[in-house]
């Protein structure tokens, strides 16, 4: 950053800091801590036999397990987790204990841990060093016991274990000695369905009649349905098995087949739609069969295949305008809990009586946002100069007009998921700030059809990212993005969008915000997990060949790093197992090689993302600071959001935070400061074209002070305090300075430091 860049950056901090003093009062922005700080209670679930509720909710602040009586009562915490926050749990099927999945840092190698309704300490089932383990099934007829997927053996494939909960004892299940990737057991817990991707990026699949008998071929699968194609179980008897089909059609349908000695027969069309793939289901808990799917392309929308829950959701329809999930049922099917999911609302979680037809209403998941004015989220299909269409999501301020707004493009990550219609927090949380928010199913997303996936395949940089230019330019079209004030942001292949906005269309946006992301995809593909071992191929089908180093070179932002010239604010977790730091780093240490600014802050305890709360908020106070100084939203205060998280801000890049200081490295010691710095060099010893561009600075800094004396009252103003606020903010951004301007930059600090040691003098 030059010496000009830096001096405007310090000055507008100033007049910002001292503008917030004399403003009128301005509406009240949502505080971070309501919008992603812990909810109050979520993840609602029922026990088998009916007689508990339980959630998630904090405890000392971390999201652990409680339980309550279904009819009310006092709850209390089951699980007393201090550090990581729970998120994935479940009940045991005999209705005693409580089963749930966490990691260690954001490691993501989760062990499944198992904690009885009459307290005690929680066991760990999975066991060991390194183990990545999820629960693969349960049954009613075997309450005491779970299936597990567990990588104990080989990391780099998962074999079924057959765990007790209530001993914690464990056996081999099926050893999987082939690199299958799916093992598909009948309601009696036999393997029956095992597949594994092939070399071409398919997959294959086999069928036995039972674990004595011998298996045979299956299903061939080939890389264009790979995605969009997968078998999914039995029904209860064993006399139906199902499978999401794409198949001789473009979107995935629901199909059904009869098992039996010479494999599978009787395919049979459950349901399709031209509208999307098969998005949700409804399944009833004893048969196993379907009771309703649902589609989703703008909206999700629900086709009752079992009649016996017709009048149900047609009530629950009229309970509640927004987007329903049954959650949780018990084991008589009796009782549910549903949730409605609202765009601009929280989550609202009810009981459902089946016998009565009525619902209790038990509590929104953040009530804060129940007095507060959100957002509306709107679907809308954006083209692509190639003629597809993009099912998208677009949040206006809803006190704005929504005409040429800052805008941010939010891109999700995978790239193989979606965006969908609801509460989205980053949507309501930067509207709320005054940006337009535009989320995008650039071509490779997932659920609309098979074309439109592999419409993305090896487009990494190249089509996938036109998508994303199309979808600016269609909000600068439209009238809702001023074309000089839209920045990027992402998490994960979000992240990667974002670099590669930067590096091959770096005129386009103002600032991007990189969350995860990776820089060069040979170094993304030599560090991902060994259990991710066995579908590695898919890599190679859809991203990049393995054995082109220049077509890896071409599509990665590392290659292409020199082209940055907007601002850029990195995040990233220090365990991530997928996007590993050094992928940050790398991209980095380039940035500084070239003597590009950047903000970097990494989260020591954090993985693929920063899932305690205090880190995710640090990160977001970072990058309010980032946006507002770069396209002009609100902020919120930073105040103490850094100070009780572990950010480590390892380049501040001229980004002016109050109480943000540079990160140090344990053993590389202390980058350069005005404090350690040489004595300066004289003004007189400068080249005139020094001495002018301070003098400029000098006279710039005397109008802008010459303006706040105006406007604040006889009295207030301390111009003293303001030069010493200017003399931080620019020792903030010191060590961004370039070699051949330090000498004017020592000069010009040295006169702001003898101005304002005069002020202070009697």
């Amino acid at each position: 950053m030059d010496l000009a860049s830096l001096f405007c950056l310090a000055l507008a901090s100033v007049q910002s800091q001292d503008a917030s003093k004399s403003a009128p009062e301005a509406r009240a922005l949502i505080p971070r801590e309501v919008l992603f700080g812990n909810p109050e209670r979520a993840g609602v679930k029922i026990s088998p036999d009916g007689k508990y509720l339980s959630y998630v909710a904090p405890l000392d602040g971390v999201l652990n397990v409680w339980v309550m009586p279904v009819d009310g009562g006092d709850a209390r915490p089951l699980t007393d987790s201090v550090d990581r926050p729970i998120g994935s749990y479940s009940w045991a099927e005999n209705s005693e204990q409580i089963l749930y999945s966490q990691d260690k840092g954001g490691n993501e190698n989760t062990h499944v841990y198992v904690v009885s309704l009459d307290g005690g300490q929680a066991l760990d089932l999975t066991p060991g060093d390194d183990v990545k383990a999820s629960i693969s099934s349960s049954s009613r007829d075997r309450p005491d016991e779970i299936l597990v997927s567990s990588n104990a053996r080989q990391s780099e494939v998962s074999d079924l274990l057959l765990v007790n909960t209530r001993t914690g004892e464990s056996s081999m299940h099926f050893e999987n000695d082939g690199g299958y990737v799916s093992m598909i057991s009948d309601p009696d817990w036999n393997v029956r369905v095992r597949g594994r991707m092939t070399a071409d990026g398919g997959s294959s699949y086999d069928y036995r009649d039972s674990e004595a008998a011998d298996w045979m071929p299956f299903e061939t699968i080939g890389s264009e349905d790979s995605m969009t194609t997968q078998p999914l179980g039995f029904n209860r008897d064993g006399s139906r098995f199902w499978m999401i089909d794409s198949r001789g059609r473009d979107t995935a349908a629901l199909v059904s087949m009869s098992p039996g000695s010479g494999g599978m027969s009787d395919s049979q069309i459950v349901f399709e739609s031209p509208v999307s793939d098969v998005a949700d289901s409804i399944t009833n808990p004893e048969t196993y069969e379907p009771q309703a799917l649902a589609t989703n392309r703008l909206r999700r929308e629900w086709h009752i295949l079992d009649d016996s829950i017709r009048p149900d959701l047609d009530a629950l329809a009229r309970l509640s305008d927004g987007e329903l999930e049954i959650v949780s049922r018990t084991r008589d099917d009796k009782t549910w809990v549903v949730a409605f999911m609202h765009d601009n609302g929280p989550v609202r979680y009810w009981v459902w009586d089946r016998d009565e037809q009525s619902g209790r209403f038990l509590f929104s998941h953040r009530p804060e946002l129940e007095d507060v004015s959100l957002s509306s989220m709107t679907g809308v299909e954006i083209p692509t100069r190639d003629g597809l269409s993009m099912p998208s999501y677009l949040t206006v301020p809803h006190f704005s007009n929504g005409k040429k707004l800052p805008m941010v493009l939010l891109v999700h990550g995978g790239p193989w998921a979606r965006d969908s219609w609801g509460y989205n927090p980053y949507h309501q949380w930067l509207s709320d700030r005054g940006y337009a928010v535009l989320s995008v199913n650039f071509r490779g997303s997932t659920g609309f059809g098979k074309e439109f996936l592999n419409a993305g395949n090896r487009e990494w940089y190249g089509k996938m990212q036109d998508d994303l230019v199309d979808a600016v330019d269609w909000a600068v079209k439209e009238g809702v993005a001023d074309p000089d004030r839209v920045a990027i942001m992402g998490g994960s292949y979000g992240g990667y969008a974002t670099l590669a906005a930067l590096t091959r269309d770096p005129e386009l946006f103002a600032c991007g915000v990189d969350i995860v992301g990776p820089s060069h995809v040979r170094t993304l593909l030599d560090t991902i997990p060994a259990y991710w071992e066995p579908i590695k191929v898919m890599f190679e089908t859809r991203v990049c060949p393995f054995d082109d180093d220049a077509y890896q070179d071409a599509i990665s932002p590392l290659t292409h790093v020199a082209n940055i010239s907007r601002p850029l604010l990195i995040g990233q977790g220090a365990n991530d197992p997928r996007v590993k730091l050094s992928e940050s780093d790398q991209i980095v240490a380039a940035m500084d090689e070239n003597g590009i600014a950047v903000t970097y802050v990494v989260f020591p305890d954090e993985g693929h993302g920063f899932r305690r709360p205090e880190n995710n908020k640090a990160f977001n106070a970072i990058t309010e600071a980032f946006l507002a100084e770069h396209i002009g939203g609100r902020a919120e205060p930073v105040a103490g959001d850094l100070e009780v998280s572990t950010a480590q801000m390892r380049r501040l890049g001229g980004l002016s935070i109050p109480g943000a200081t540079q990160w140090v490295e344990p053993v590389a010691g202390a980058e350069p400061s005005l404090k350690d710095a040489a004595e300066a060099v004289a003004y007189e010893d400068l080249s005139p074209q020094e001495q002018k561009k301070i003098n400029d600075m000098l006279t710039q800094l005397d109008n802008v002070m010459s303006q706040m004396k105006q406007q604040q009252a006889e009295g207030d103003f301390d111009e003293a305090a303001i030069y010493q606020m200017m003399l931080e903010n620019i020792e903030r951004g010191a060590s961004q300075v370039p070699a051949e301007e330090r000498p004017a930059f020592l000069c010009f600090v040295e006169i702001i430091k003898a101005r304002a040691k005069a002020l202070q003098a009697p």
